[in-house]
């Protein structure tokens, strides 16, 4: 192997923790997870112990490190779940209270009465952002005001706060940077994205000291060396990027037009709209795609909070399968969907609609009902989703790049690809969010001379055609759509 030609990527994500090192081909050559706790301490909330987090990273790191030599790692990138977020101790770094995940609700109020206190637009305008609890910043503002002390020690200057990566970058460096990169500080609601700043007039309306916010760098540049005491090693932290845009780079959606669509917790598809950002009327989101050179590149989002959770959620909640890839196999073995829809809104529907209070849904279930109809219904939701916010785009792309994991389930990327009568392309490297983190520390450190280089690493395993006929589809997606009106009458 040849020395110092690997890079690490730390994935800290939703539901697991794990440490990626990629050769500078991009392929994945060691691996380690750690899954992590979920916690829900009331109705709408989640949230995750951050120290679980950060001993889990350690141990990650160290192991995958440890297989393949530390000599031979030249970098090291991060990627996160985005908009999750804590605060912390500056002197000690021990958080306050556990980090509050993206999904959760609980600034659900606070973000009605913005909306009504006539917010929207200039919230809109300056951050790309609908008004949401699942940004971060009503997550901090519930912070400052519900932790004992919190407020008088964020306006004495004595806390930090931060996405899961400005943690992880403060505690691998001993607390020696508190930075973020352009794409996490995109999804707070309280940076602009055009002027690349926090905005002092957003950090007011949330009551937000600057004092507490992190420097904004490039995706790829320099956040500190990881020092020896933590890895074992000392070893430079040269790209960052929120889970999404990673997943972007990672699998080669440098051009404008260019789109692909995560399954993982939730659906997120994201197109490439190069260095203009478009304005959205709908309910769509303009977004950093990614700042290099401080030149910044910008992106359109739809977010669907829930996917492979309502997978998770037949095999962990209901028993109906004992393994997620069951699904496949039980989804092939029906004819059709017998009429079956299931709407995942376990914590509120996302684009296009943004109901946070919507639950969920399962309609159609009559005697002959199995559980795979369940599991097929499962699939198709995710697959929905994605057409509801490709539609909502206006042109859709020529071709989507898949990942996460139920990119791997074949059943479900030829309906995705059917229901939404466009290609689907999958990588051969499916773990496409960290090996953007990957790519990004690699053009960090100088292993490659331009993000072109970097694209030019991926390679399909798998193109979808479509093969559905238009009233097939036309029907299906019409039976999605009805089930959706359900969902958000109950809960108007």
């Amino acid at each position: 192997m040849t020395r110092r030609n690997l890079l690490l990527a730390i994935d800290q994500g939703t539901s697991s923790t794990r440490a990626i090192v990629f050769d500078r081909e991009g392929t994945a050559v060691a691996t380690a997870q750690r899954e992590l706790t979920q916690h829900y301490p009331a109705e709408g909330w989640v949230e995750h112990d951050a120290e679980e987090i950060w001993q889990a990273t350690l141990g990650v790191c160290r192991e995958a490190l440890s297989s393949v030599g530390p000599q031979n790692v030249v970098a090291a990138g991060i990627t996160n779940q985005r908009e999750t977020c804590l605060l912390w101790d500056r002197e000690t770094g021990a958080p306050l209270h556990r980090a509050i995940v993206w999904q959760d609700r609980r600034g659900a109020g606070m973000c009605d009465a913005l909306v009504r206190g006539g917010h929207a637009d200039r919230i809109r305008r300056k951050t790309g952002l609908v008004i949401d609890s699942y940004f971060s910043a009503t997550k901090l503002a519930w912070l400052l005001e519900n932790v004992p002390g919190a407020r008088a020690r964020a306006d004495a200057g004595a806390l930090a706060f931060g996405t899961i990566d400005t943690f992880l970058i403060w505690r691998l460096t001993e607390g020696a940077v508190h930075a973020t990169d352009a794409t996490n500080a995109s999804r707070t609601m309280l940076f602009d994205i055009h002027a690349q700043v926090w905005d002092p007039e957003l950090c007011s309306l949330f009551d937000v000291p600057l004092s507490l916010l992190p420097e904004v760098r490039d995706c790829a540049a320099d956040f500190g060396t990881a020092t020896a005491a933590r890895l074992g090693v000392e070893l430079p932290i040269r790209g960052v990027a929120g889970d999404q845009q990673a997943a972007l780079v990672g699998q080669g959606c440098v051009g404008a037009g260019d789109a692909k669509a995560t399954f993982g917790t939730g659906c997120f598809v994201l197109t490439n709209d190069g260095p203009e950002a478009r304005a959205h009327e709908n309910a769509l989101l303009t977004t950093v795609a990614y700042r290099l050179a401080g030149t910044t590149t910008y992106a359109t989002e739809g977010s669907a909070f829930n996917a492979g959770t309502a997978v998770a959620w037949l095999r962990d909640e209901l028993g109906v399968i004992a393994h997620s890839a069951e699904t496949e196999a039980l989804a092939a073995s029906l004819p059709d969907n017998g009429g079956v829809y299931f709407v995942p809104a376990f914590t509120g529907l996302g684009a296009p609609y943004w109901e946070p209070e919507a639950r969920g849904l399962i309609s159609g279930l009559g005697r002959d009902t199995t559980k795979a109809h369940l599991a097929r219904a499962a699939l198709e939701a995710a697959a929905y989703q994605t057409v509801d916010l490709l539609e909502l785009a206006g042109t859709p792309p020529t071709s989507l790049r898949i990942d996460g994991g139920m990119a791997a389930n074949d059943w479900f990327a030829q309906f995705l690809s059917d229901i939404a009568a466009i290609p689907v392309a999958r990588p051969t490297v499916t773990e496409t969010t960290a090996r953007g983190a990957a790519l990004l520390a690699g053009l960090g450190c100088g292993l490659y001379g331009s993000l072109r280089d970097t694209a030019a690493t991926w390679h399909a395993d798998r193109t979808f055609e479509t093969s559905m006929a238009e009233d097939t589809r036309k029907t299906l997606f019409a039976g999605w759509q009805g089930a959706v009106k359900q969902v958000r009458a109950a809960y108007r």
